[in-house]
């Protein structure tokens, strides 16, 4: 068609402008709806051809809107989004975990006596870390109650009684003698003969007189039992009392406990699942009890 004219002399410039302009909006809008021009389509980029166009090119002499059945259409290929590769997880944990547990053996060994205050930077020189692992360390054991926080000097350890270890000893005996009672009545000898290897190692880690190699290895004993129960938050309660009862007095230290008073606490496991096996409720609760007394008499 030919374009009319323009007795200032601008018409057809300015209606092909306009003409050009509106096109150029068409095929943006196209191609926004169709994003994703596959490569090898011969169309470059931003040449304002509409993507339906770039993946099913017409065939010769057909014409738009018409469905050709002499070709097959050509397959999408679906644009796959790039994941970003996860980044490697940062050991700042790891670090905190390992302080952690090195602070609670320390702890039951004696090492962190209580009412003495202790800094993080000299205890980070001490296990040869930055100060921040061992500040969050302490910080995870003042949430237990192990040690309190000493604003611009530090963590105290806490100083304990042994009002408050009979204490203790009577909530875990209230916990865990019903349900161990109930366990000996439920649970088969063959169960109970698969924990026989946990109560020997704790024999033997009685023997080494190490406080804080016994002290890990009862509480491993006591979680398998409390376990076969399923309950999940019991088995959590019970081990964080556990882990209380095993802190020190005021005064104490490693020889508080000698090897002896570790090796007959020890040899109480055993006897302990012998019970269980032959489902004997009443030595079942007498050694219970005992266990717990005698971890608080001699704690």
């Amino acid at each position: 068609m030919t374009p009319s004219t323009d007795t200032s002399g601008g018409g057809p410039v300015r209606q092909g402008v306009q003409g050009s302009a509106e096109t150029g909006a068409a095929w943006a809008a196209v191609g926004r709806a169709g994003a994703g021009v596959p490569s090898g389509s011969g169309i470059p980029s931003g040449s304002g051809a509409p993507a339906a166009q770039a993946r099913v090119p017409q065939q010769a002499g057909a014409v738009r809107g018409e469905h050709t059945h002499s070709e097959p259409p050509v397959p999408v290929v679906p644009v796959v989004p790039v994941v970003p590769r996860a980044r490697p997880v940062v050991q700042r944990a790891s670090v905190r975990g390992q302080i952690l547990d090195a602070l609670r053996a320390a702890l039951v060994a004696g090492d962190l006596r209580p009412g003495e205050v202790y800094s993080a930077p000299v205890l980070g020189e001490r296990f040869g870390v930055s100060a921040t692992p061992v500040r969050e360390a302490m910080q995870q054991l003042a949430l237990e109650g192990a040690v309190e926080v000493v604003p611009n000097r530090g963590f105290r350890v806490v100083e304990r009684g042994v009002r408050e270890l009979a204490e203790l000893a009577e909530v875990r005996a209230l916990i865990e003698v019903p349900v161990m009672l109930r366990l000996a009545r439920t649970v088969p000898a063959e169960r109970w003969a698969e924990l026989r290897p946990l109560a020997e190692a704790t024999v033997r880690a009685a023997s080494s007189g190490c406080r804080a190699t016994y002290a890990e290895s009862d509480r491993g004993f006591h979680r398998a039992v409390l376990s076969l129960s399923g309950n999940e938050q019991l088995v959590q309660i019970a081990e964080d009392l556990h882990r209380r009862a095993q802190w020190p007095l005021v005064g104490g230290g490693p020889g508080v406990r000698g090897r002896a008073d570790l090796v007959a606490d020890a040899h109480e496991h055993t006897a302990l699942l012998d019970a269980l096996v032959a489902r004997d409720l009443d030595v079942v609760r007498a050694l219970v009890g005992e266990h717990f007394a005698g971890a608080a008499a001699a704690g």
